[in-house]
């Protein structure tokens, strides 16, 4: 795996924290948490934390407990930045990528319980401008559809806009123009822009921008003065844990993941302190040290099931999303809340909430995602419900993680060794021009220094192609969602010159071709 391949936010695998491994013994037991078990679960959540730190599992993290409306647990791990003496701590601010929905749709609730709107508001209402590919869509769709996923938009749609440059104003107004992958409302599909919609509908309705409301109705009456949903607050604290990748087997810090565009979605930055305030808001219900901040009929509508996602592949039971929110339901036929986050750029996150025995655990890690932040949530929740583990949580996340696939990374041919010898291309005048496509915009092929650029995006990015076969060319592509090594192909007219192109990374929809701009 490249080490400059990213993916788009990761949700938590629904259902798979849902072991059978002990149903039939344990639904005779007392499964109720108790005093004893918390204090097991956290001893254990320390011992694995250290643990994974210590053996450079991950660079660093930070964990956070609640129990019946108390922080039971707040502590830091590792450095904050490999190679630097400074560690991290309770207060240090990590960016949270996927995590950031849950918190997200908590603002939501909050605007809802102001009164001018409801999940299901339409967006036509509220964000005229706003338009989906289809009219019938765009007339009916809500802040509910957009939050659980079920737009018809395909998966991930946007994301490559925002690789590509496009502001978030901007990737909102193209997905007008993005094909849908299934009819309205009939199937679950992971959308961070069309999620980001909802959102921004919804502040503006009550005369906010997004961030705004964030900080209104969230992060100022719980105290969370360490967090945000701006990037520039989150690069501008000196005490934060920077993203680390893989580089050969060793931990580097080589990017930053910028998120304003689909800020809703994953661009919260936040510290264990911070989150611990949010998770003993959710678990009380909308209350927090006694008094209702957020009204308590619209934020439990987030924690019920909209859309299933699929059935776990270890208990038959099913996995569903809600608003915001990952699902399910063990064996005791509690609730299970949950999500996870990552940037391929640097970061995994994961939180679990069981609402029924007020516990709720939070993992912020600033490395590449390798499973450990799921693990780790995983085993402290088995520990803190059934005394045990019902799965060796460590092996698994981390056999599933090291699946690409898995972690929704985009793949291509593999162009790392071409034919031999390859077909000649045609002269470098056959290619140049510019190519419009509806979704993607313009982009230019150009000669600098008797070399074929590719130029993309609004800012027409400038990325070098290398001959590949024929009229078949490559290169490599911008953002966290890149597969690396990706094909350009021209497809030549009768007068020897390129008519239309086709970039393989953009083509996933089969919207990737452009069309020749006429001189």
């Amino acid at each position: 795996m490249h080490i400059n391949r990213f993916f788009t936010p990761l949700v938590l695998l629904g259902g798979l924290l849902h072991s059978s491994s002990y149903s039939s013994a344990l639904a005779q037991q007392e499964n109720a948490v108790d005093v004893s078990r918390v204090k097991l679960a956290v001893e254990k959540l320390d011992q694995l934390a250290q643990k994974e730190v210590g053996e450079h599992a991950v660079v660093g993290m930070a964990v956070a407990v609640v129990y019946n409306d108390k922080v039971i647990l707040a502590r830091g791990y590792g450095p904050r930045e490999i190679g630097r003496e400074a560690q991290i701590d309770t207060d240090t601010v990590f960016q949270l990528a996927s995590v950031s929905k849950p918190i997200g749709a908590t603002v939501v609730a909050a605007l809802v319980g102001e009164g001018k709107i409801s999940w299901d508001s339409k967006i036509s209402d509220l964000d005229p401008g706003f338009q989906m590919y289809e009219d019938y869509v765009t007339r009916e769709i809500t802040i509910r559809d957009l939050y659980a996923h079920r737009s018809g938009l395909p998966e991930h749609a946007g994301d490559l806009l925002e690789d590509m440059g496009y502001d978030r104003a901007q990737v909102l107004y193209r997905l007008r123009f993005q094909k849908p992958a299934s009819s309205f409302r009939s199937k679950y599909a992971y959308t961070n822009f069309g999620l980001t919609e909802g959102a921004v509908a919804a502040a503006k309705a009550n005369g906010l921008s997004w961030e705004d409301a964030s900080d209104a109705m969230l992060y100022k009456p719980l105290g969370m003065k360490s967090t945000s949903s701006r990037y520039c607050d989150y690069i501008n604290r000196s005490n934060k844990a920077p993203a680390h990748v893989l580089d050969r087997g060793e931990w580097l810090q080589k990017y930053n993941r910028e998120p304003d565009a689909q800020s809703p979605a994953g661009g919260v930055s936040t510290s264990v302190n911070d989150i611990a305030q949010w998770m003993r808001l959710r678990l009380a219900n909308g209350k927090f040290d006694g008094k209702q901040v957020i009204s308590e009929k619209p934020l439990l509508e987030t924690q019920q099931p909209q859309m299933l996602v699929r059935f776990s592949p270890l208990s038959g039971l099913p996995a569903f999303y809600g608003l915001g929110m990952n699902i399910g339901y063990d064996e005791q036929g509690r609730l299970r809340l949950g999500h996870s986050g990552g940037f391929c750029m640097g970061n995994a996150t994961s939180i679990a909430l069981v609402p029924a025995e007020h516990i709720g655990v939070a993992v912020l890690t600033n490395s590449y995602p390798v499973g450990v932040a799921e693990a780790l949530t995983a085993s402290f929740t088995d520990y803190a419900l059934y005394g045990k583990l019902t799965q060796d949580w460590q092996a698994l996340f981390k056999k599933i993680f090291a699946d690409p696939e898995t972690l929704g990374l985009n793949t291509s041919a593999n162009y790392a060794k071409g034919p031999n010898p390859p077909s000649p291309a045609l002269i470098n005048t056959a290619y140049l021009g510019n190519y419009n496509n509806d979704l993607y915009g313009e982009v230019a092929v150009s000669l600098k220094g008797g070399r074929l650029l590719l130029e993309e995006g609004p800012k027409l990015m400038s990325f070098p192609l290398q001959h590949y076969n024929h009229d078949t060319f490559t290169y490599l592509p911008p953002g966290e969602n890149s597969p690396g090594r990706s094909g350009v192909t021209f497809s030549i007219g009768a007068d020897g010159k390129a008519v239309s192109v086709c970039i393989e990374n953009l083509n996933q929809q089969g919207q990737g071709v452009f069309q020749r701009k006429k001189d």
